[in-house]
């Protein structure tokens, strides 16, 4: 992949792929509810070395991208058609070549044994994306594995009149960690043909990611002295010219153990003979003599992927189109708008509104625009008792607004009991069919009891914690409703109930892993729990009028359950929850909340080691400890579940959550919290979990007092900064902070990406918007009795020519988008360009 430099571009790049649980029958309408119905599973895996292991076979998946590994599955049980009950959606924050799934086996020791892998090369994710495939796993080998993204830099200078070769090797970019750290790289450079393989090397360079080699090799092209003389008649200078070859490969200094294969490059001769001067960057590819192993026993993955990329523009060209889509809240009728246009088209893809709530939400506009389309569809609501219950534009939006802004609502009122939930594990079938051998009805109905009281109380204690824009939409919502069907006094409450418990947290019950309050998918046992809590709490919460839930359940034994809650007065906490949440009354924490644990995993933490006589630091060491962060403190320990703490950092003194330049520690994925003392410094275990630490941090202090303006990229060290030289330890930092907006939203929303985003949707839906507009005219048109055709009928159209017009501004914003976009587009790369 080359590209050449020019105004700058963005590349953003998604994941989104997942597996389908065991129960997955019983749980598909509520994933098809959120968009997610991607699968993956593995079947007939070989065995992984000796005979008839398959029988022995516990498997787990991981993840890379390239070799760097960024998520595993749980470890299943023995099967060779193993399920992996997961899904994973991360935003890609490096440049990479290739999206790996390796499966292992646990073997002796703990030791990680490959089974298999799948590798698909970035170019080709396209032809997979949103579809189901099976594909055969490949064998890993040394050989096979690339363990770099980089390329490698050859700067090779030819002088054919002297019959000499120069070879300059000059850098290399980007080297993946080995063991948690930096390699320590060296290259050996050869000339090859068909009688001859001079080889030479370069020095080792010392724990870096990117060696400066700069080195330059000479190699005789002459006559070989292994030609026999036979062939002393024979033109051997153009012969040997035409078949040569140089041979780069790349190679971790392992001192005592057998060095690393990282990858090599093979560039021929003949190519280069017209360049006096060739500079180029190559990647690093496979060992041509790799092993061929025969892959047709290792078994196949199935996986369903969605990737998307992006290219983002400068965001001047992005004005137009933002300015029309902001607009959106004040038109009349909102039918006519460019944000419900948006919507009307692209009703199909579920996914379809949530950059334009992003977009909503970063300006400040969303409130009033879910206002409008929900006053749209409540004209059209005929019985107050089906209140937003269709998959409609509103809903749509509602949902994606919740799942961004409520993410630490819900860590904060389930997470605790979810994992006292999934920890404990008790037996809660209450289906006399599914009932196993030895189990007991009543005590299992009694477990379920339980868990339902923790689930409901945590909900309905929970108002202080509504994040304010939940709060102004229900309560926009609810008078929506009350003027609407102002003979029923229940719909206040339905209204807001649709959402809150219907929509947000029975679907969190229901698939915690999805809303990031469990790390996986849970076990059959736990899950087949968590449906029976899920359809209980939607019941509870949105049965107001009365307590007959009987034709809500289609089982018997889900309504005699459902009436142990009849003298628990839950009618009455479920509206008073509902209107704490949907008042105009500010409501203030009361500050006693249990502290919840918003991330948890395994780092690197810098620990500096001083001498016995000296005060001064002579070494710097990193330990792999247990980091904790709650909605109080930042801690870590010496392992998981170990009190008390090394450390403990109060949340409130965090001023500042940095990336860290790679050259302080020559090591990846480093981040800085800088607090009240000592900054503490930290090493992420790959790129994602680098990126999901710090949105984390950053997340939880980013309304602290006393944050930084500027920071130290670098350390202070040998009496400086390294990063600007200053000497003083208190120093202002030479580097802005990435901004941060007070405002609850702000921080994590990319205007521009999301603008992008909606012009791919409005392109790609462009024979939709041509219907539309002749719509509009047929209607404006013909002014008697409207007998639309069928594919019109598909659209709202209120009033024709004040939609047509704004489909003609959306047409000209997007032919300039485009054209933006190909004028960008048609530079030609040259090749070897970084």
């Amino acid at each position: 992949m080359f590209s050449t430099t020019y105004e700058p571009q963005l590349h953003f790049s998604y994941i989104r792929f997942a597996v389908c649980p065991d129960n997955w029958q019983e749980l598909k309408s509520s994933s098809e509810q959120k968009g997610v119905k991607h699968q993956r599973e593995a079947k007939n895996l070989g065995p992984v070395s000796g005979p008839n292991r398959q029988k022995d076979l516990c498997t787990f998946c991981t993840v890379s991208l390239d070799q760097e590994e960024v998520f595993r599955t749980k470890v299943s049980d023995k099967s060779i058609s193993p399920f992996y009950g997961e899904d994973f959606y991360f935003e890609i924050p490096r440049p990479f070549q290739c999206l790996s799934f390796y499966v292992c086996t646990k073997g002796v020791f703990q030791r990680d044994l490959p089974v298999g892998k799948v590798s698909i090369r970035k170019d080709d994710l396209g032809k997979y994306n949103g579809k189901e495939n099976w594909f055969s796993l490949q064998p890993v080998d040394p050989n096979s594995e690339v363990q770099v993204i980089s390329k490698n830099k050859h700067d090779s200078t030819f002088w054919f009149c002297f019959l000499v070769n120069a070879i300059r090797i000059i850098e290399c970019k980007d080297l993946p960690l080995i063991s948690g750290q930096n390699c320590d790289p060296y290259a050996t450079v050869s000339l090859t043909g068909p009688a001859r393989s001079d080889q030479k090397k370069t020095k080792v360079k010392k724990k870096t990611s990117n060696p400066q080699f700069e080195e330059t090799f000479f190699f005789e092209v002459t006559r070989p002295s292994s030609y026999s003389k036979s062939k002393s008649n024979f033109p051997v200078e153009e012969e040997d010219i035409e078949r040569l070859e140089i041979k780069v490969d790349l190679w971790n200094n392992e001192n005592l153990a057998q060095d690393v294969f990282l990858g090599e490059t093979r560039v021929p001769v003949k190519i280069l003979r017209n360049d006096h001067i060739h500079k180029a960057w190559y990647l690093l590819q496979p060992k041509g003599n790799g092993s061929k192993s025969k892959s047709d026993d290792l078994g196949s993955l199935r996986l369903k992927l969605t990737y998307i990329e992006d290219t983002v523009l400068p965001s001047a060209c992005y004005t137009p189109l933002c300015n029309l889509l902001l607009k959106s809240p004040d038109g009349k009728p909102i039918s006519a708008s460019a944000a419900h246009i948006l919507g009307d088209i692209c009703r199909e893809r579920y996914e379809a509104v949530l950059p334009m709530v992003r977009l909503l939400l970063y300006h400040n506009r969303f409130v009033p625009f879910v206002s409008a389309v929900a006053a749209l569809e409540l004209e059209n609501t005929q019985e107050a008792n089906t209140i937003f219950r269709g998959n409609s534009l509103a809903t749509r939006c509602i949902d994606d607004m919740m799942k961004i802004v409520g993410k630490s609502y819900l860590a904060v009122t389930l997470k605790p009991v979810i994992d006292e939930i999934c920890e404990s594990n008790k037996t809660c079938e209450i289906d006399p069919i599914r009932l196993k051998e030895g189990d007991n009805a009543e005590v299992n109905k009694e477990n379920l009891h339980v868990y339902v009281k923790k689930v409901f109380s945590s909900i309905t204690q929970s108002s202080a914690n509504c994040p304010p824009l939940m709060c102004d939409v229900f309560r926009s919502l609810r008078h929506l409703a009350c003027k609407r069907f102002p003979g029923d006094p229940h719909v206040q409450y339905s209204a807001v109930s649709s959402f809150v418990f219907l929509r947000f947290f029975a679907v969190a019950v229901l698939s915690p892993h999805s809303f990031q309050l469990r790390p996986h998918h849970p076990d059959p046992e736990i899950s087949r729990t968590l449906t029976l809590i899920s359809k209980t709490i939607q019941t509870l919460g949105t049965e107001i009028k009365m307590m007959n839930p009987k034709s809500n359940f289609k089982e018997s034994y889900m309504y005699d359950f459902f009436k142990l809650f009849q003298e628990d007065n839950c009618i009455e906490k479920v509206k008073k929850f509902l209107g704490e949440i949907s008042s105009t009354v500010n409501k203030e924490s009361s500050g006693v909340e249990d502290a919840v644990v918003l991330k948890e995993g395994f780092i690197h933490r810098e620990v500096q080691k001083r001498t016995q006589t000296k005060k001064s630091l002579v070494k710097k060491r990193f330990k792999k400890r247990w980091l904790r962060v709650t909605n109080r403190e930042l801690s870590y320990h010496k392992c998981k579940g170990e009190t008390p703490a090394l450390c403990t950092i109060n949340i409130k003194n965090i001023r500042a959550v940095e990336k860290l330049d790679e050259s302080a520690f020559n090591r990846k994925n480093m981040f800085q919290v800088v607090h009240n003392e000592k900054p503490l410094y930290v090493q992420a275990g790959n790129c994602v979990e680098a990126s999901e630490w710090l949105e984390t941090l950053g997340q939880v202090s980013r309304c602290n007092e006393g944050r930084l303006a500027n920071f130290h990229p670098s350390i202070y060290t040998g009496g400086a900064w390294q990063c600007c030289k200053l000497q003083s330890t208190t120093a202002p930092g030479c580097k802005p902070c990435t901004i941060t907006m007070l405002a609850n939203l702000q921080l994590d929303i990319d205007c521009d990406r999301e603008a992008e985003r909606i012009f791919s949707l409005l392109s790609s839906n462009e024979a939709k918007l041509q219907n539309m507009e002749d719509a509009c005219a047929s209607m404006a048109v013909y002014q008697g009795p409207q007998r639309e055709q069928e594919e019109y009928s598909k659209f709202t159209i209120q009033e024709p020519k004040e939609t047509f017009q704004t489909l003609k501004q959306l047409r000209n914003v997007m032919e300039e988008l485009q054209r933006q976009h190909n004028s960008r587009n048609n530079i030609t790369a040259q090749y070897g360009s970084l």
